[in-house]
Protein backbone atom coordinates (compact mmCIF):
# COMPACT_ATOMS: atom_id res chain seq x y z
CA UNK A 1 0.00 0.00 0.00
CA UNK A 2 3.20 2.57 1.17
CA UNK A 3 5.86 2.51 -1.46
CA UNK A 4 8.99 4.95 -0.37
CA UNK A 5 11.53 5.61 -2.98
CA UNK A 6 14.51 6.45 -0.54
CA UNK A 7 17.39 8.61 -1.05
CA UNK A 8 19.65 10.10 1.42
CA UNK A 9 17.37 13.15 2.35
CA UNK A 10 15.02 13.11 -0.62
CA UNK A 11 12.79 10.51 0.79
CA UNK A 12 9.08 10.65 -0.85
CA UNK A 13 6.52 8.32 0.64
CA UNK A 14 3.87 7.64 -1.87
CA UNK A 15 0.01 6.55 -1.45
CA UNK A 16 -1.24 4.20 -4.23
CA UNK A 17 -4.36 2.97 -4.89
CA UNK A 18 -5.25 -0.49 -4.06
CA UNK A 19 -4.49 -3.56 -5.58
CA UNK A 20 -6.01 -4.91 -7.83
CA UNK A 21 -6.28 -2.72 -10.36
CA UNK A 22 -8.46 0.81 -10.59
CA UNK A 23 -11.61 -1.26 -12.00
CA UNK A 24 -11.18 -3.81 -9.14
CA UNK A 25 -9.98 -1.21 -6.41
CA UNK A 26 -12.51 1.47 -6.59
CA UNK A 27 -14.74 0.17 -3.85
CA UNK A 28 -12.04 -0.50 -1.70
CA UNK A 29 -10.34 2.65 -1.35
CA UNK A 30 -14.09 4.55 -1.71
CA UNK A 31 -14.47 2.48 2.04
CA UNK A 32 -11.40 3.16 3.54
CA UNK A 33 -9.78 6.41 2.85
CA UNK A 34 -9.21 6.74 7.22
CA UNK A 35 -6.38 4.02 7.22
CA UNK A 36 -4.58 5.34 4.46
CA UNK A 37 -4.15 8.58 5.87
CA UNK A 38 -3.72 7.15 9.43
CA UNK A 39 -0.80 5.06 7.80
CA UNK A 40 1.07 7.35 5.92
CA UNK A 41 0.77 10.28 8.49
CA UNK A 42 0.44 8.70 12.10
CA UNK A 43 1.25 12.09 13.48
CA UNK A 44 -1.86 13.73 12.19
CA UNK A 45 -5.39 12.64 11.51
CA UNK A 46 -7.53 15.37 12.46
CA UNK A 47 -7.40 17.29 9.18
CA UNK A 48 -9.05 14.71 7.12
CA UNK A 49 -12.45 15.91 6.36
CA UNK A 50 -15.43 14.24 8.60
CA UNK A 51 -18.97 14.12 6.51
CA UNK A 52 -20.88 13.12 9.10
CA UNK A 53 -20.51 16.09 10.77
CA UNK A 54 -24.12 18.41 10.00
CA UNK A 55 -24.66 21.85 11.52
CA UNK A 56 -27.76 21.81 14.20
CA UNK A 57 -30.59 23.03 13.55
CA UNK A 58 -31.87 26.56 15.07
CA UNK A 59 -31.35 29.85 13.66
CA UNK A 60 -27.41 31.25 13.60
CA UNK A 61 -25.91 33.10 16.49
CA UNK A 62 -26.21 37.11 16.40
CA UNK A 63 -22.82 38.01 14.76
CA UNK A 64 -20.73 40.08 17.45
CA UNK A 65 -18.33 42.48 15.67
CA UNK A 66 -14.45 42.98 16.59
CA UNK A 67 -14.46 46.26 16.25
CA UNK A 68 -10.81 46.43 17.05
CA UNK A 69 -9.94 44.44 14.18
CA UNK A 70 -12.19 46.48 12.04
CA UNK A 71 -10.79 49.44 12.22
CA UNK A 72 -7.40 47.81 12.30
CA UNK A 73 -7.76 46.49 8.89
CA UNK A 74 -9.59 49.39 7.58
CA UNK A 75 -6.67 51.31 8.31
CA UNK A 76 -4.39 48.42 6.83
CA UNK A 77 -5.98 48.79 3.55
CA UNK A 78 -6.31 52.85 3.84
CA UNK A 79 -2.23 52.47 4.03
CA UNK A 80 -2.09 50.03 1.03
CA UNK A 81 -4.24 52.36 -1.29
CA UNK A 82 -2.03 55.28 -0.39
CA UNK A 83 1.01 53.03 -1.32
CA UNK A 84 -0.27 51.93 -4.26
CA UNK A 85 -0.07 55.74 -5.43
CA UNK A 86 3.78 56.03 -4.38
CA UNK A 87 4.89 53.08 -6.44
CA UNK A 88 5.66 54.26 -9.34
CA UNK A 89 8.41 57.03 -6.97
CA UNK A 90 10.07 54.29 -4.99
CA UNK A 91 13.25 53.39 -5.71
CA UNK A 92 14.35 49.94 -7.32
CA UNK A 93 15.82 48.47 -4.31
CA UNK A 94 12.57 49.09 -2.22
CA UNK A 95 10.50 47.40 -4.62
CA UNK A 96 12.52 44.49 -4.77
CA UNK A 97 12.85 44.32 -0.95
CA UNK A 98 9.10 44.70 -0.99
CA UNK A 99 8.63 41.72 -3.56
CA UNK A 100 11.46 39.83 -1.76
CA UNK A 101 9.49 40.16 1.82
CA UNK A 102 6.17 39.25 0.26
CA UNK A 103 7.54 35.91 -1.11
CA UNK A 104 9.75 34.86 2.01
CA UNK A 105 6.23 35.54 4.22
CA UNK A 106 4.07 33.70 1.67
CA UNK A 107 6.56 30.33 2.29
CA UNK A 108 6.39 31.02 6.34
CA UNK A 109 2.53 30.64 5.38
CA UNK A 110 2.07 27.79 2.75
CA UNK A 111 5.89 25.82 2.84
CA UNK A 112 5.20 26.06 6.86
CA UNK A 113 2.06 26.81 8.65
CA UNK A 114 0.10 25.03 6.12
CA UNK A 115 1.50 21.49 4.57
CA UNK A 116 4.42 20.99 7.21
CA UNK A 117 3.23 21.90 10.78
CA UNK A 118 -0.88 22.18 9.66
CA UNK A 119 -0.70 18.76 7.35
CA UNK A 120 2.40 17.09 8.15
CA UNK A 121 2.82 16.47 4.39
CA UNK A 122 6.67 16.20 4.82
CA UNK A 123 9.35 17.03 7.29
CA UNK A 124 11.85 19.76 8.00
CA UNK A 125 15.07 19.48 9.63
CA UNK A 126 15.65 22.83 12.98
CA UNK A 127 17.24 25.13 10.03
CA UNK A 128 14.81 25.00 7.52
CA UNK A 129 11.56 24.81 10.88
CA UNK A 130 13.81 28.08 12.06
CA UNK A 131 13.51 29.35 8.91
CA UNK A 132 9.65 28.83 8.27
CA UNK A 133 8.69 30.10 12.14
CA UNK A 134 10.66 33.62 11.20
CA UNK A 135 9.44 33.46 7.94
CA UNK A 136 5.30 32.68 9.41
CA UNK A 137 5.91 35.85 11.83
CA UNK A 138 6.88 37.73 8.86
CA UNK A 139 3.62 36.90 7.54
CA UNK A 140 1.68 37.64 10.89
CA UNK A 141 -1.52 35.95 10.07
CA UNK A 142 -1.61 34.66 13.55
CA UNK A 143 0.82 31.92 14.88
CA UNK A 144 1.64 28.74 13.13
CA UNK A 145 -0.14 27.14 16.29
CA UNK A 146 -3.45 28.89 16.25
CA UNK A 147 -3.35 29.06 12.44
CA UNK A 148 -2.79 25.13 12.32
CA UNK A 149 -5.61 24.74 14.41
CA UNK A 150 -8.54 26.74 12.47
CA UNK A 151 -7.03 25.26 9.01
CA UNK A 152 -7.03 21.69 10.66
CA UNK A 153 -11.05 22.56 11.51
CA UNK A 154 -11.76 23.83 8.09
CA UNK A 155 -10.32 20.73 6.35
CA UNK A 156 -12.63 18.37 9.05
CA UNK A 157 -15.50 20.32 8.89
CA UNK A 158 -15.65 22.21 5.65
CA UNK A 159 -18.74 24.38 4.63
CA UNK A 160 -20.21 23.75 8.07
CA UNK A 161 -20.47 26.47 10.99
CA UNK A 162 -17.14 24.60 12.42
CA UNK A 163 -15.76 25.56 9.45
CA UNK A 164 -13.69 29.17 10.93
CA UNK A 165 -14.28 30.49 7.62
CA UNK A 166 -17.04 29.21 5.98
CA UNK A 167 -17.94 29.91 2.62
CA UNK A 168 -21.18 28.87 2.28
CA UNK A 169 -21.73 31.88 4.47
CA UNK A 170 -19.80 34.18 1.18
CA UNK A 171 -17.51 35.44 -0.42
CA UNK A 172 -17.11 38.49 1.55
CA UNK A 173 -17.17 36.35 4.78
CA UNK A 174 -14.92 33.64 3.84
CA UNK A 175 -12.21 35.99 2.78
CA UNK A 176 -12.00 38.23 5.46
CA UNK A 177 -15.43 38.63 7.50
CA UNK A 178 -14.83 36.11 9.70
CA UNK A 179 -11.90 38.12 11.29
CA UNK A 180 -14.01 40.63 11.83
CA UNK A 181 -16.61 38.93 13.91
CA UNK A 182 -16.62 36.71 17.08
CA UNK A 183 -15.94 32.85 15.83
CA UNK A 184 -19.36 30.61 15.72
CA UNK A 185 -19.99 28.81 18.69
CA UNK A 186 -19.08 25.48 16.27
CA UNK A 187 -15.69 26.51 15.97
CA UNK A 188 -14.48 26.75 19.35
CA UNK A 189 -16.34 23.75 20.48
CA UNK A 190 -15.12 21.33 17.58
CA UNK A 191 -12.04 23.51 17.09
CA UNK A 192 -11.36 22.85 20.88
CA UNK A 193 -11.36 18.85 20.65
CA UNK A 194 -9.32 18.49 18.09
CA UNK A 195 -6.24 17.02 18.41
CA UNK A 196 -2.89 19.52 18.63
CA UNK A 197 -0.44 17.32 20.82
CA UNK A 198 2.18 17.65 17.93
CA UNK A 199 2.80 21.47 17.70
CA UNK A 200 2.31 21.36 21.70
CA UNK A 201 5.38 19.14 21.82
CA UNK A 202 6.98 21.14 19.35
CA UNK A 203 9.46 23.77 21.12
CA UNK A 204 9.81 26.00 17.93
CA UNK A 205 6.00 26.77 17.78
CA UNK A 206 5.13 27.04 21.31
CA UNK A 207 8.41 29.52 21.56
CA UNK A 208 6.31 31.77 18.59
CA UNK A 209 3.59 31.73 20.28
CA UNK A 210 5.20 32.68 23.70
CA UNK A 211 6.69 35.72 22.06
CA UNK A 212 4.27 36.31 18.81
CA UNK A 213 3.41 39.80 19.72
CA UNK A 214 6.60 41.52 20.04
CA UNK A 215 7.60 38.68 16.96
CA UNK A 216 5.37 40.35 14.36
CA UNK A 217 5.73 44.02 15.61
CA UNK A 218 9.73 43.07 14.74
CA UNK A 219 9.06 41.31 11.98
CA UNK A 220 6.33 42.17 9.82
CA UNK A 221 6.52 46.26 10.72
CA UNK A 222 9.56 47.50 12.09
CA UNK A 223 11.90 45.76 9.88
CA UNK A 224 10.07 46.01 6.51
CA UNK A 225 10.40 49.25 7.02
CA UNK A 226 13.64 50.45 8.50
CA UNK A 227 15.39 48.78 6.11
CA UNK A 228 14.96 50.47 3.08
CA UNK A 229 14.69 54.12 4.95
CA UNK A 230 18.26 52.92 6.28
CA UNK A 231 19.97 51.12 3.85
CA UNK A 232 19.73 52.98 0.70
CA UNK A 233 18.07 56.12 1.96
CA UNK A 234 14.33 55.39 0.82
CA UNK A 235 11.88 58.03 2.21
CA UNK A 236 10.43 56.78 5.52
CA UNK A 237 7.06 57.63 3.83
CA UNK A 238 7.36 54.66 0.85
CA UNK A 239 9.49 52.30 3.43
CA UNK A 240 6.47 52.38 5.72
CA UNK A 241 3.03 52.48 2.80
CA UNK A 242 4.61 50.53 0.07
CA UNK A 243 7.16 48.22 1.94
CA UNK A 244 4.98 47.43 4.84
CA UNK A 245 1.79 48.24 4.55
CA UNK A 246 1.15 47.53 0.50
CA UNK A 247 2.66 44.29 0.96
CA UNK A 248 1.83 43.01 3.75
CA UNK A 249 -2.35 43.80 2.65
CA UNK A 250 -1.39 41.89 -0.67
CA UNK A 251 0.15 38.79 1.11
CA UNK A 252 -2.96 38.64 3.12
CA UNK A 253 -5.23 39.01 0.30
CA UNK A 254 -3.73 36.18 -1.53
CA UNK A 255 -3.97 33.88 1.79
CA UNK A 256 -7.53 34.82 1.87
CA UNK A 257 -8.42 34.39 -1.43
CA UNK A 258 -7.63 30.56 -0.96
CA UNK A 259 -10.73 30.36 1.84
CA UNK A 260 -12.64 32.70 -0.64
CA UNK A 261 -12.56 32.29 -4.44
CA UNK A 262 -10.96 29.21 -4.37
CA UNK A 263 -13.58 28.09 -2.78
CA UNK A 264 -16.30 29.66 -4.76
CA UNK A 265 -14.55 30.23 -8.60
CA UNK A 266 -13.43 27.09 -10.62
CA UNK A 267 -13.87 23.17 -10.96
CA UNK A 268 -14.07 20.19 -9.52
CA UNK A 269 -12.54 17.63 -11.17
CA UNK A 270 -11.04 15.63 -8.13
CA UNK A 271 -14.27 15.66 -6.29
CA UNK A 272 -17.57 17.53 -7.20
CA UNK A 273 -18.56 16.63 -3.67
CA UNK A 274 -16.67 19.38 -1.88
CA UNK A 275 -16.63 23.02 -2.44
CA UNK A 276 -13.19 23.77 -3.14
CA UNK A 277 -12.27 24.86 -6.64
CA UNK A 278 -9.20 24.84 -9.18
CA UNK A 279 -7.80 28.05 -9.45
CA UNK A 280 -4.75 29.34 -11.70
CA UNK A 281 -5.19 32.57 -10.29
CA UNK A 282 -5.20 31.80 -6.95
CA UNK A 283 -2.17 29.83 -7.44
CA UNK A 284 -0.35 32.80 -9.11
CA UNK A 285 -1.21 34.97 -6.04
CA UNK A 286 -0.42 32.30 -3.04
CA UNK A 287 2.35 30.72 -4.58
CA UNK A 288 1.21 27.37 -5.31
CA UNK A 289 -2.25 26.87 -2.94
CA UNK A 290 -4.75 27.19 -5.70
CA UNK A 291 -5.00 23.58 -6.54
CA UNK A 292 -7.37 23.25 -4.26
CA UNK A 293 -9.83 20.63 -5.24
CA UNK A 294 -6.84 18.53 -5.09
CA UNK A 295 -5.39 19.80 -1.57
CA UNK A 296 -9.11 18.96 -0.11
CA UNK A 297 -9.27 15.67 -1.85
CA UNK A 298 -5.61 14.68 -0.75
CA UNK A 299 -4.61 17.28 2.17
CA UNK A 300 -1.53 14.83 3.28
CA UNK A 301 0.12 15.33 -0.50
CA UNK A 302 2.92 17.67 -0.03
CA UNK A 303 2.79 19.70 -3.15
CA UNK A 304 -1.13 20.36 -2.37
CA UNK A 305 -1.16 19.93 -6.29
CA UNK A 306 -0.86 16.93 -8.58
CA UNK A 307 1.74 18.81 -11.07
CA UNK A 308 4.25 19.18 -8.62
CA UNK A 309 6.02 22.69 -9.83
CA UNK A 310 3.09 23.99 -12.02
CA UNK A 311 2.98 27.18 -10.96
CA UNK A 312 3.65 26.29 -7.80
CA UNK A 313 6.12 27.89 -5.96
CA UNK A 314 5.94 26.29 -2.39
CA UNK A 315 6.51 22.60 -3.79
CA UNK A 316 9.53 24.14 -5.61
CA UNK A 317 11.07 25.59 -2.81
CA UNK A 318 10.33 22.21 -0.57
CA UNK A 319 12.03 20.53 -3.20
CA UNK A 320 15.27 22.47 -2.94
CA UNK A 321 14.95 22.13 0.76
CA UNK A 322 15.07 18.51 0.04
CA UNK A 323 17.73 18.71 -2.43
CA UNK A 324 19.77 20.17 0.50
CA UNK A 325 18.90 17.75 3.27
CA UNK A 326 16.62 19.91 4.35
CA UNK A 327 13.58 18.71 3.62
CA UNK A 328 12.65 14.84 3.82
CA UNK A 329 9.76 12.32 4.02
CA UNK A 330 7.27 14.04 1.19
CA UNK A 331 4.04 12.94 1.16
CA UNK A 332 2.67 12.41 -2.67
CA UNK A 333 -0.16 10.41 -3.46
CA UNK A 334 0.12 8.09 -6.96
CA UNK A 335 -1.07 8.82 -10.07
CA UNK A 336 -3.37 5.34 -9.91
CA UNK A 337 -4.65 6.87 -6.37
CA UNK A 338 -5.59 9.99 -8.11
CA UNK A 339 -7.40 8.51 -11.14
CA UNK A 340 -9.20 6.31 -8.96
CA UNK A 341 -10.59 9.35 -6.85
CA UNK A 342 -11.53 10.97 -10.25
CA UNK A 343 -13.38 7.78 -11.72
CA UNK A 344 -15.51 7.95 -8.33
CA UNK A 345 -16.28 11.60 -7.72
CA UNK A 346 -14.59 14.33 -10.42
CA UNK A 347 -16.48 16.38 -12.46
CA UNK A 348 -15.45 15.42 -15.42
CA UNK A 349 -13.34 18.60 -16.11
CA UNK A 350 -10.02 16.64 -15.52
CA UNK A 351 -7.17 16.47 -17.83
CA UNK A 352 -4.44 14.78 -17.49
CA UNK A 353 -0.94 16.28 -16.87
Amino acid sequence: MLQEVSGSYTTTTTITAPSGGLQNGVQKLDKAPQYLEADIRPEIKDDIHDPSYQDAEGPPPKLEYVWRNIILMTLLHLGALYGITLVPTCKFYTLLWAYLYYVVSALGITAGAHRLWSHRTYKARLPLRVFLIIANTMAFQNDVYEWARDHRAHHKFSETHADPHNSRRGFFFSHVGWLLVRKHPAVKEKGGLLDMSDLKAEKLVMFQRRYYKPGLLLMCFILPTLVPWYCWGETFLHSLYVATFLRYAVVLNATWLVNSAAHLFGYRPYDKNIESRENILVSLGAVGEGFHNYHHAFPYDYSASEYRWHINLTTFFIDCMAVLGLAYDRKKVSKAAVLSRIKRTGDGSYKSG
